[in-house]
């Protein structure tokens, strides 16, 4: 018998959410069910939603920061129990043979299959987490250490990942000089690992009014790129910049202030291209990069790392009641800075 979860949908690109029932799958013999507690809400769900990055199917159950408690196992799972804090990031399966997949580097895979949006191996069109219960794949389940509430964990199944891991593979830490583009859901969290590997930490954004947040968060210095004296001085400062807008920026601007052998990474992805002139990277052999979430051992790299260090995203805690009003903030920039779903608001309705 198939597993019932409420849920909220949009069933078209302008909403509203509303309230609906999903089936999730029986479970298999490597499957988890997994209780959902909490649900962050991530750009990437407007994004997809609204159909800006390609056609989509509705209904559609957005959500890929999910943390809960785990309610069943399938015959064969050894990673978990029943009892279990665990979470669900972007993905919840890939070929497992491709080169990527065998590296550990699964989002990488040609056949990732995505929370939401996607359709997995048993032909079904999968649904995130603004629901009650989820099933997946053992292998494609994080365990959240036991010194992180589950609300705060919710959002580093993406935002967390999305920006720790450029941090780990462009190598920052001490000595090295990292700017953070943005501090939102996905900046401050920049801002929070650059600062922990030991990196000199510098936040550009458009204006200074974050800057006592920022400085508390660890950066070191910060500049609003809305004054043209910032480009100026800081030309050629940077080894490593990550860029977390999802809005449209002067990337060739942002170049310029990448040193020798610098790389500038593209977290946000925003709906429109964006104009790169070669003569931005020749001069000083710089680089323009993009970079994904991590691979499961990464991302559980990145939750133990949190635990060691004490990171954990800011966030606001809404009910299921309060979405159609948190996106709306999440595109006017008005969140600090992450909206993290109680659902639990869910089963009570």
């Amino acid at each position: 018998m198939a597993i019932v979860a409420k849920a909220r949908a949009v069933f078209s690109p302008e909403g509203p959410f509303q309230p609906t029932v999903i089936e999730r799958r029986d479970l298999q013999p490597h499957d988890v069910l997994i209780e959902i507690q909490y649900a962050g809400i991530c750009h990437s769900d407007i994004h997809t939603a609204r159909g800006e990055w390609g056609p989509v199917r509705y209904p559609l159950v957005p959500g890929h920061e999910i943390a809960g408690i785990v309610t069943q196992v399938g015959s064969a799972v050894t990673k978990f129990a029943v009892g279990d804090r665990v979470g669900v990031g972007c993905m919840v399966d890939s070929c497992r043979e491709c080169e990527p997949c065998r590296k550990g580097e699964e989002q990488y895979c040609s056949e990732m299959v995505g929370t939401y949006a996607a359709i997995d191996r048993y032909g079904q069109y999968t649904q995130g987490g603004y629901s009650t219960h989820i099933v997946v794949h053992e292998d494609f389940v994080l365990r959240i250490p036991d010194s992180i509430a589950l609300d705060v964990a919710a959002p580093l199944l993406c935002a967390g990942i999305t920006t720790y891991s450029p941090l780990r593979h462009w190598q920052a830490g001490p000595g090295k000089k990292v700017a953070v583009v943005g501090l939102g859901g996905l900046g401050h969290m920049a801002v929070k690992f650059a600062h922990a590997m030991g990196a000199e930490v510098t936040v550009l954004s458009q204006t200074l009014k974050k800057k006592e947040d920022g400085l508390r968060l660890g950066a070191d210095h910060y500049y609003a790129t809305s004054d043209p004296e910032t480009f100026a001085k800081l030309a050629g400062h940077f080894d490593l910049i990550i860029n977390t807008v999802s809005a449209p920026i002067d990337i060739n601007a942002y170049l310029s202030l990448l040193a020798l052998d610098g790389t500038l990474v593209n977290v946000g992805a925003p709906a429109e291209p964006l104009a790169v002139n070669v003569f931005s990277l020749i001069p000083q052999r710089r680089s323009f990069a993009g970079s994904m979430i991590g691979g499961i051992r990464e991302t559980q790299e990145m939750l133990d790392f949190s635990a060691e260090h004490g990171i954990v995203p800011e966030i606001e805690v809404i009910s299921a009641d309060q979405i159609d009003e948190a996106w709306e903030r999440v595109l006017a920039s008005d969140v600090r800075y992450r909206f993290v779903i109680d659902i639990r608001t869910m089963k009570t309705e």
